[in-house]
């Protein structure tokens, strides 16, 4: 193909009061370009360059205030497809009805018709949301000249927008430019890329422009930029690969592991290879209890030679007592069990519930049934203490939709929601399923501690257009309900359907972020269009296997646990140091408040006394978020107000490291008589080496390396005081990385 062949794109014929525009490529002389690799690797061959058109088979350009963003793709021999929109030059034939900008912005001048031609070029262009010279500017200005009119009903509305390209691999520190489409009511479909918004989700990774160029930067992954217009949202998804081939990868045990390797391979990241015995132990015990194993399990499990010791290791804690201990601990404070009135006899009933739940592996759909459906009193029926802290219809429905489906539908209360979906009618049929919960004083006292369905028919009014609504599932169909039935009911059902597309979803995802500090989706409970999945595949590979298995949450543990993706080591490789999504390796994060106050006891061997409790309790046995202990409160534990797990910090501070370093409650269990520090050095029996060693293996789950050894000996020689050598042992290790991180 030659310099001056052309293709046709568009063909159209005048329209009065608007320009049309046929577009024409230009096709320079074939030769080889290439990118620096890695990334997507050498782009080959130009074999043809194109307009993307989307559902716009011809740029109309209607009337003096429309405008058009012409987007030029390149298509190569390997494949690859890049943007050239400021790569090529424009030039309008014949000239007159429009003018076309380096960055291939049109704008309509006069009627009539004619061709746009693309040939190679270069420019590039960004500006502010409102210049004086510009397009948005001038059309406040002449609406306002015109008395400002607010519009007629009959106008037409916008249904829907498109971005074009929706999707785009591209290489690191790249741009693209994209092409915006809103379609009317009224059939209509025009450009409206300079007016919508752009987000993105991740600003590591991308940025947007007001003009709809999207720029990505070094890190690889997958970005996602949320576009908005007149209430509707849609996405723009750029893959942007490392490009190194991946050839060694640890063995795939399950579905995870083909899912998350998968994506690595297809990103070019090589992930980092399998943690150490050591590390997987002290990581799984901890996630899966809320617990360090004692030096003896450490040792054995570091020693053991046999191969399955990994899988039997999670079967192990899977039914281990503190398996439903831990998982409580963190239901419960999303559940928001506070006392009232300091009535603790109602959390902890509540409490035990839940802990005997998890630990029998109730079904999580009749885990979610029961609660939502519960009615009786209190004292009788345990999940009716939900309905205590969650008492109006509009709380109830919020707190579900956050926390069994994943989604945040605050702002449709009062308008549509601006990054969703969601409408008010939306909004106000999902709530009419709790519409009928009756709350009443319970036999014992305990204000609204009784839960009764009301019987009428179940209706809420959206207050804005004063339309009544039935009771509807989100995306999903009204419901006729008779007066008789609770809605609650057909609620559960609905979430619990095989297609629901968020109930099963929600759930994993909320698990793989407690696994491996990162959701799918992140946050964990905002999966909403416009922020999507990292891995999608893994995600309904997830979702699948949890349904298909009967809402299994031990079956999940193990599926997430077992597999080679979790026990990737947290030490980066040379390739992977900067990926924070595609889980190439451990993401390592501080331990939460509950479990390391449990650690720092169980290594000083030291005890605390929570008010009302047995001796021996541990912090994540605590029922309730009624008990004030400093420790706790200054590592970020939750006071079950909020039905976002966002509410637990885990981020660091100076209070935290004053704390650990000289505050009185540390040093006490230190210096303790039966304390750890006390017992080393009261062993006649042990050589200084196996002492320091069972140390290490009470703090890290494996023995002292050689050069720590040679620091400790040399400190320890010279210390009269053994107790306090020890001691200060003791306290080094508990300031460490290492001991305050799950890695």
């Amino acid at each position: 193909m030659s310099n001056h062949s052309r293709t046709r794109l568009f063909s159209a014929r005048i329209l009065a009061s608007c320009a049309v525009v046929s577009l024409m490529l230009a096709l320079p002389a074939l030769g080889q370009e290439t990118v620096e690799f890695p990334g997507l690797g050498p782009r080959g061959a130009l074999q043809q360059i194109r307009f993307e058109s989307g559902p716009q088979q011809e740029l109309v350009l209607q009337g003096p205030n429309s405008r058009g963003q012409l987007v030029v793709s390149g298509d190569y021999d390997s494949g690859q497809v890049h943007d050239l929109t400021v790569e090529v030059s424009y030039t309008v034939s014949p000239e007159g009805p429009v003018d076309v900008s380096k960055d291939g912005f049109v704008t309509p001048r006069a009627d009539g018709e004619c061709d746009v031609t693309a040939t190679t070029g270069d420019g590039k262009k960004a500006g502010r949301r409102l210049d004086e010279e510009g397009h948005e500017w001038q059309l406040l200005v002449r609406w306002i000249e015109q008395g400002m009119p607010y519009g007629q009903e009959e106008d037409p509305v916008v249904t829907g927008i498109e971005v074009v390209p929706a999707v785009r691999d591209m290489n690191r520190n790249t741009e693209q430019q994209v092409r915006v489409l809103a379609s009317y009511s009224d059939g209509t479909i025009r450009d409206v890329t300079r007016m919508a918004t752009y987000e993105s989700n991740d600003p590591e990774m991308a940025n947007a422009e007001v003009d709809g160029r999207i720029s990505v930067f070094e890190r690889p992954g997958s970005a996602a930029v949320m576009i908005r217009f007149q209430g509707q949202v849609t996405v723009f998804r750029a893959h942007i690969p490392l490009g190194i081939e991946v050839t060694e990868l640890p063995a795939e045990k399950n579905y995870v592991d083909q899912h998350v390797f998968g994506k690595l391979k297809r990103l070019g990241i090589p992930p980092s290879e399998l943690s150490s015995d050591a590390v997987f132990i002290r990581r799984v015990f901890l996630d899966v209890i809320g617990r360090l194993p004692t030096a003896e399990q450490a040792r054995s499990f570091v020693e053991d030679k046999d191969p399955a010791k990994r899988d039997k290791l999670v079967d192990f804690l899977l039914e281990h007592p503190g398996y439903g201990d831990y998982f409580s601990n963190k239901w419960v404070m999303i559940l928001r069990n506070q006392r009232i009135n300091n009535n603790t006899a109602v959390t902890y009933r509540f409490h035990d519930w839940v802990r005997r739940a998890f630990q029998q592996n109730m079904p999580y759909d009749r885990f979610v049934r029961n609660m939502l459906v519960a009615s009786g009193d209190v004292e009788i029926h345990p999940p009716v203490s939900w309905y205590l802290q969650v008492n109006t219809a509009t709380e109830q429905m919020e707190d579900t939709a956050q926390l069994f489906l994943g989604l945040r539908i605050q702002c449709a209360r009062c308008h549509h929601h601006p990054f969703e979906q969601w409408s008010q009618d939306d909004y106000y049929g999902f709530q009419v399923f709790f519409s009928q919960v009756g709350l009443k004083p319970s036999r014992g006292g305990v204000p609204n501690g009784s839960i009764f369905h009301k019987g009428a028919l179940a209706t809420a009014r959206n207050p804005r257009t004063n339309g009544d609504r039935k009771p509807t599932g989100l995306g999903g169909e009204e419901l006729d309900i008779p007066a008789y039935e609770d809605p609650r009911h057909q609620l559960v059902d609905w979430m619990a359907e095989p297609g629901n597309p968020f109930f099963a979803k929600s759930l994993v995802n909320r698990y793989w972020k407690h696994f491996f500090g990162r959701g799918i989706v992140d946050p964990e409970d905002d999966m909403r269009v416009t922020n999507p999945p990292s891995n999608p595949e893994l995600l309904d590979a997830l979702a699948g296997s949890f349904i298909a298995n009967g809402f299994d949450l031990k079956r999940l543990v193990r599926d997430i646990c077992t597999s080679s993706a979790y026990q990737l080591s947290s030490e980066p490789n040379e390739y992977n140091g900067d990926d924070k999504q595609n889980f190439s390796s451990f993401y390592p994060r501080r331990l939460n408040a509950e479990p390391l106050y449990d650690a720092i006891n169980q290594v000083a061997n030291s005890t605390v006394a929570f008010s009302g409790m047995p001796a021996g309790t541990r912090a994540v046995q605590l029922p309730d978020s009624g008990f004030t202990d400093y420790f706790l409160m200054v590592f970020g534990k939750p006071q079950a107000a909020s039905a976002c797990e966002c509410e637990r910090s885990d981020d660091a501070n100076l209070a935290q490291s004053l704390h650990l370093l000289n505050s009185t409650d540390i040093q006490g269990k230190l210096a303790a008589g039966g304390g750890r520090p006390a017992l080393l050095a009261a062993d006649e029996e042990k050589s200084e080496e196996e002492k320091v060693d069972e140390l290490y293996y009470w703090a890290f789950s494996r023995p002292a390396k050689d050069s720590e050894k040679k620091l400790i000996f040399e400190f320890l020689a010279g210390q009269p005081n053994k107790k306090q050598a020890y001691e200060d042992v003791l306290w080094a290790l508990f300031n460490t990385k290492e001991f305050l991180f799950i890695r």
